[in-house]
Order: C-alpha cells, then structure tokens, then sequence
C-alpha cells in the first residue's frame, strides 16, 4: 500500500514566490541567493587567505555579468542561432528563457581573467580555483529553480516512480472559454488500481468554474470539447500527458451551490527529474570543494580546483543528459546531445589541470 502511495508526484508548483504577484519568481529567487551566499563564502575565503575581502564586491560584479551574458549568449549560439540571429532583439529576452550553463562556464573564466588582470596580488589560477567553489553551490540553486519552472525534465521513466510534470497543462486549462476560478492538479489516491507498470499514470485536474450564466448541458459540452483539445492537441500535453485522443473525455461534474467543480481524471507521463539529481550532484561538490579548501588553503596547487570542478561537474552534466530530455528538435538523431558534446572538451581540459596541479604538489606550509 505504501508503495502505490509513493510511486510517482504530480508536480505543479507556481513558479511565482507568491501567488498574484508574477514578477517574483523562484527561478529568479534561487539564482539572486546563488550570488548572495556564494558573496559571503567569497568575504570568508579572502579573509582566511590573507586577501582584501572588499574586492569581493568588485568580484561579484564580474560574476553576475557574465554568468547573465554567458549563459545567454551560449544558449543562442549552441542551442538556436537561427532564431535569435534572425531577431537579434530577442537575445535581451532573457525573461522567456533560454540559458546555457557551458556559456556561463566559458564567459566566467574569460571574466575572471579581465578581473586578476587589474587587480594586483592575486594571479587567474588562484582566483579561478575559489569560485569555483561557490559556483557548484550556485548551481545547485539554478537547478532547484528550474525543477520550480517545470523546465529542463528527464525522459519517461517506463515505470510508475518519477514526476509528473502538470504546471504547463494547468496553465493552458486556464485559458479555457469558460468561466474558469481556479485549476489543480493532483495525484488520484482512489485510482490506484490503474496503475500497470508503464510510466502511464493516474492524473486529477480539478476545474472550478463559476456558474455565471451557464446551463449545465452548455457547460458540459464546453468540457467536452475544449477541455479534450487541450488534453490531446496541445504540445505540452503531448508532452507530458497521456489522454487517448480516440476516447471520450472522463470526467465529473459537481454542482458546488455557487460553482462547479469539474474533476478531469486523465494520465501523466512519469518523468526522470532531473533537476534535483543535478541539484544534488552541485550541492555535494560544492560541499567537497570546500571542505578541503578548508584544510590547505593557499597550500593548494594552482589548478587544482578548476580541474576537479571541470571533471566533476560536467562529468555529472554528461552522465544525467542520458536521462534528460533534449532542448531541441536537431538534437534527437544525435549520438550525444548539446550538452553533453559540449562537457567532453571541459572533462579533457579539467584532467589535464588536474595532472599539471599534481606535478607541482601542495605548497609548502607558511607558518603564522
């Protein structure tokens, strides 16, 4: 019993912090406290290397710009140059989406050494090697983010454990003809016996609608039609439902006194979700990175870090690509996806860091 309770969510979370107000968002929360506590780690680490910790605000600058610009920049040109060459405008839409972590990888370093160019007593490998401790942790915060988006998900799972990914779907519900109050999606406790092992599961959305002038029959009708086109015809419900086109709609009407509530009983298609498999990789080499900046310091080899950053991070990034779905339509005939062609030259260039680093060894101990 427990088991058939846990095997997969149904995952629709508002992507706004607070309902009514749009424009705060937590994809825009997490990435803000990505830079603001990777800021104070950054304070703690140049306090304890002996460095000026007000440089910190300049370094900071020189992060969020280009991780902003990289990111950009480097889903426009790997991912849809097409589109954004032939409207260069809507390169600065960055609210629609459209970031690419191997740019923001790219644009930090060349940052970085524009920063340790002009800023006396600290060399590029040096700075390079302490960001990118915060940066893992960074990450794991864009990751959260994007799983709060219901963006960036993993292929079908083909059994009943993994996410249901609802919030596209609800939202196109709600641009329904009708006069609609409110749309929820859920996991059915009752249809449990649905369940055949698939990846083809159970799925709820109730539907509050005003009474306004509506005959129940004309209501019903509207039910019938518009909300089965947006069940079948719609590209995210292709996507990520299950509604057999050829069958009629199976739902319920109840007559709540002042509304009805119409309970929509479809199927969701359970998904890897990656995210927080990506979040949780960041999060423990965020934690690994600095625990054993903690015990060197500025023993460490220069290298050393951004070599162990580049392997592990975009080693995870090849490895869960296996089991995310592809951000565009040319990379289905491919062996290896967007991301994952891109990782392979960073993995190469972190081995080859971490082999020089190895050869010069820790340096030695500085007594205070």
């Amino acid at each position: 019993m427990i088991n058939h309770i846990l095997n997969y969510v149904v995952w629709s979370p508002n992507p706004a912090v607070f309902p009514g107000f749009e424009r705060l968002r937590w994809y825009s929360l997490l990435f803000a406290l990505g830079f603001i506590i990777s800021q104070q780690f950054m304070v703690y680490i140049f306090k304890k290397e002996g460095q000026n910790p007000q440089l910190v605000d300049k370094l900071t600058i020189y992060m969020v710009l280009a991780t902003i610009i990289g990111a950009r920049l480097g889903h426009v040109l790997f991912y849809e140059p097409e589109k954004y060459l032939s409207n260069p405008l809507d390169i600065l839409k960055v609210w629609e989406g459209g970031l690419a972590s191997h740019g923001a990888a790219i644009a930090i370093l060349i940052a970085l050494f524009m920063y340790a160019k002009k800023t006396p007593g600290q060399s590029y490998l040096w700075v390079v090697d302490r960001i990118v401790i915060v940066v893992a942790m960074t990450g794991a915060l864009i990751r959260m983010g994007n799983l709060m988006n219901s963006e960036i998900g993993g292929k079908p799972t083909d059994s009943d454990s993994g996410f249901v990914f609802a919030r596209d779907t609800e939202e196109a519900l709600e641009t329904l003809r009708i006069p609609l109050i409110d749309v929820n999606a859920y996991k059915p406790t009752d249809r449990q016996s649905e369940l055949v092992g698939n990846g083809i599961v159970p799925v709820n959305f109730d539907i509050k609608i005003a009474k306004g002038g509506f005959d129940e029959d004309v209501l019903r009708k509207a039910i019938e039609t518009d909300v089965k086109y947006v069940l079948t015809r719609f590209r995210s419900s292709q996507k990520y439902l299950s509604e057999d086109p050829s069958a009629d709609l199976n739902y319920d009407l109840i007559d709540r006194g002042d509304h009805y509530v119409a309970t929509i009983k479809t199927y969701g298609v359970s998904r890897y979700p990656t995210q927080i498999y990506e979040s949780i990789s960041y999060l423990l080499i965020f934690i690994i990175l600095f625990l054993i900046w903690n015990k060197y310091k500025e023993r460490l080899p220069d290298g050393l870090f951004l070599g162990l950053f580049l392997i592990s991070v975009f080693g995870m990034r090849f490895v869960w690509e296996f089991l995310k779905e592809n951000q565009v339509d040319f990379e289905e005939g491919l062996q290896f996806n967007m991301g994952q062609t891109l990782s392979i030259p960073l993995v190469i260039a972190g081995i080859v860091l971490i082999f020089l680093a190895a050869k010069k060894g820790l340096k030695p101990k500085i007594e205070k």
